[in-house]
């Protein structure tokens, strides 16, 4: 029997692709009616760029892609604090990618096609529940365009990788509590601008108080000025928010007042801003950690397993890791309620502390750091703020937690 996935985006696709690598059939079931190039930036940091490898599937990334070689962090006033080299620039045997969120997608979407099948697709299909017995799972479906019922679908399990309103998630945990805002709203957008600091550089700057920019480059040689397609993220404390939605549209007078000083020698912020093609809003939320994801022949994976507060660049990577776990113990092990508890026992943790750490102490805390210590005023040299020893230590930390320092993926063995 099939596997049944339910969700074709990142994480959905990135299963089918790793079940069929090991030799597992899987069907995938699409809630929008057609599957669309769309969203903003994300990025691949090395864990997620090494799995994607074993597909196969990093020359076809890094033709749409741009390959990072530098983060760099900046208060508010311009003043660079911190840089470190990224990917294989610092020694990885893996790229670090910052990427739009659709060309990764279309990616993923075009070697399914080519390896599995457009036969193995279902689009309009949105699912409305499972059931399962000893011997199979079945999803329920309904018609996204007419509500219209579907037929159940039966296989060997039923993963969710419907997101963050997952469906699947609410029917294992009906009492779950309400999603857990930060305080902080962020507002997102691309905008088409010349390279900045060499073209190859993810920027963090400010503070969330009065607000934070991350901006990088997705998209090279877009028109015949050499410009990049440059995606950018605001953040700013505020106690307001609207319920989350990755394609909401947000409003430029909502945020751009905090950000109408920031001109640097090296970029216009607030004028990168106002030129953007589209805004999105969104709040920093996430869910608390489940105590498990796994009954029977049913799990959860991706965004529907662990939805965090988007800081670190480590949502789509998580979700991609997931796939490449479950694919692998689905192939170890006969019995698949056994393959799923499994699954679970390895990567329900291991998320559950980056949730955590997002919350808390993630690479942003860097400016967080700086910010409290010089009071948000310009500094004369930072060695006098903060050591670099301290910057790498809180940078090196979060890579631990996440599952990309160096030498743990060097010492991980091939699925």
């Amino acid at each position: 029997m099939d596997v049944i996935i339910v969700g074709g985006g990142i994480g959905g696709l990135s299963l089918a692709l790793f079940l069929h690598k090991a030799g597992i059939a899987c069907r995938v079931y699409e809630s929008a009616q057609e599957i669309k190039p769309v969203g903003v930036g994300v990025s691949l940091l090395p864990h997620s760029t090494k799995a994607l490898g074993e597909l196969g599937l990093n020359d076809a990334l890094a033709r749409v892609a741009v390959t990072t070689a530098e983060s760099v962090f900046f208060n508010r006033f311009g003043q660079r604090i911190h840089a470190e080299p990224t990917g294989t620039y610092a020694g990885y045997d893996w790229p670090q990618f910052q990427i739009h969120r659709g060309d990764l997608h279309m990616v993923l979407l075009q070697a399914f096609k080519e390896r599995i099948g457009e036969d193995r697709l279902f689009t309009g299909w949105k699912c409305t529940g499972f059931s399962q017995d000893a011997n199979s799972a079945s999803a329920q479906f309904k018609n996204t365009g007419t509500g219209e019922a579907l037929p159940s679908q039966n296989g060997m399990a039923v993963i969710a990788c419907d997101g963050l309103h997952s469906v699947i998630r609410k029917q294992l945990h009906p009492q779950e509590g309400e999603p857990v805002y930060s305080g902080v709203n962020m507002w997102r957008g691309v905008t088409a601008w010349k390279p900045y600091l060499g073209g190859t550089t993810y920027v963090r700057g400010g503070w969330l108080t009065p607000g934070k920019m991350v901006i990088y480059p997705i998209r090279n040689n877009i028109d015949s000025e050499g410009r990049q397609l440059i995606n950018w993220v605001a953040e700013v404390t505020t106690p307001k928010y609207e319920r989350r939605d990755w394609n909401r549209p947000g409003r430029l007078e909502d945020f751009i007042g905090v950000f109408e000083d920031w001109h640097f020698d090296w970029l216009d912020v607030p004028a990168m801003i106002r030129a953007s093609e589209v805004i999105l809003e969104f709040p920093m939320i996430d869910q608390d950690p489940l105590p498990w994801w796994s009954q029977g022949r049913v799990t959860l994976l991706g965004d529907a397993a662990h939805p965090m507060v988007p800081r670190g660049s480590n949502g789509a990577g998580q979700a991609i890791l997931d796939a490449q776990s479950l694919a692998g113990i689905l192939a170890a092990n006969k019995d698949t309620a056994d393959a799923l508890k499994v699954y679970e026992a390895k990567r329900l943790e291991a998320t559950a502390s980056i949730v955590r750490m997002n919350r808390i102490a993630p690479p942003d805390a860097i400016l967080r750091e700086v910010y409290e210590r010089t009071g948000d005023k310009p500094f004369d040299d930072i060695n006098d703020v903060i050591t670099k020893t301290e910057l790498m230590a809180i940078s090196d930390n979060y890579k631990r937690v996440a599952g990309y320092d160096r030498e743990s993926l060097k010492a991980q063995q091939p699925s």
